[in-house]
């Protein structure tokens, strides 16, 4: 069963439901990228809030979507800080968990100044987020239009997330981020919009190189749409009404690509959820993430909405 089309009219604000991480990142900025045993010197370090779950919900709210957030901090002073952040961007913070034996998530990032990054996860307290903590929050699912799931907590609550989702009729996104082997076959008729990058869709697909074959090979597997993100050279989907299309990047000199794809993730769902096209939806998402590759962060490169060159040709 699909979703049903149940959103506000075009251009009012939807309420999206961002089931997920929260993590601190940790980066370090470098001249380049290290190879295997090598150790480089960093010019730049700084301490920023993260986690895929909580990007992708603030990019959502900081395109005037009413945002909720399922999800699991540790009992630390980080856990503390980053649910203060995200309330502060207007998220619904009551659905997340403080963990008393996981540590707050981290991640340690290194960008290089070609804008290149490399990212270990230590997942913490978003390993604790149990399939029965998101069948506690039904009711939040009962009011949102779009649910938006990652892989960076455990799959069986991811699971649970995406079927309460479809039982419910509303709309699915997962990013499948990151990717170490395929979905199982049971979860592609859960998903609305599989958003994998390119490696994920290699990976998701049994190792096929090529974006568009990896992303035929997902949808005939049963995910409504696949909306490859290939960095600059855009997107390519495929889905129920689209044969296979690509759309090219904006043309930016990226600074720091940390936080593209969730930007790109976040709004895609917040636009879906106002009821836009599909196309207008991923217009928006591209512009969004031409403007955050532009500056150094996660968090704190998402743009909000008055930031966005739109063109009327996207409204």
């Amino acid at each position: 069963m699909h979703a049903k089309t149940n959103v506000t009219a075009a251009g009012q604000p939807g309420r999206v439901l961002v089931i997920g991480s929260i993590n601190t990142d940790f980066v370090a900025r470098t001249r380049r990228l290290p190879q295997a045993g090598e150790t480089v010197l960093s010019h730049a370090f700084e301490t920023v809030p993260g986690g895929k779950g909580a990007n992708q919900a603030i990019a959502a709210a900081r395109m005037g979507a009413r945002v909720a957030m399922i999800g699991c901090a540790g009992r630390d002073a980080f856990g503390a800080q980053r649910v203060r952040e995200l309330a502060a961007e207007g998220i619904d913070c009551a659905g997340i968990e403080v963990s008393e034996t996981h540590p707050t998530g981290i991640a340690m990032i290194t960008v290089s100044e070609a804008g290149e990054n490399s990212i270990v996860v230590a997942s913490g307290s978003n390993a604790a987020l149990s399939p029965a903590s998101v069948l506690a929050q039904t009711d939040r699912f009962r009011a949102c239009d779009v649910v938006v799931c990652q892989l960076e907590t455990p799959p069986d609550t991811v699971h649970a997330a995406l079927a309460t989702a479809r039982r419910l009729g509303k709309i699915t996104v997962l990013n499948p981020g990151p990717a170490t082997q395929p979905l199982p076959l049971h979860w592609m008729p859960l998903i609305d919009y599989l958003v994998p990058n390119e490696s994920e869709a290699s990976i998701l697909a049994d190792g096929l190189p090529n974006a568009e074959d990896a992303a035929l090979a997902l949808h005939r597997a049963g995910a409504r749409h696949v909306i490859v993100t290939l960095g600059a050279r855009g997107v390519y989907v495929i889905g129920d009404a689209v044969e296979g299309a690509h759309h090219p990047a904006l043309p930016v000199r990226a600074v720091d690509t940390t936080a593209a794809g969730d930007t790109f993730v976040g709004v895609l769902a917040a636009q879906l959820a106002a009821g836009c096209t599909l196309d207008a939806a991923m217009a928006h998402a591209q512009i969004a993430a031409s403007v955050c590759v532009q500056h150094h962060g996660a968090q704190p490169s998402i743009p909000r909405r008055d930031a966005l060159p739109i063109s009327a040709s996207v409204r």
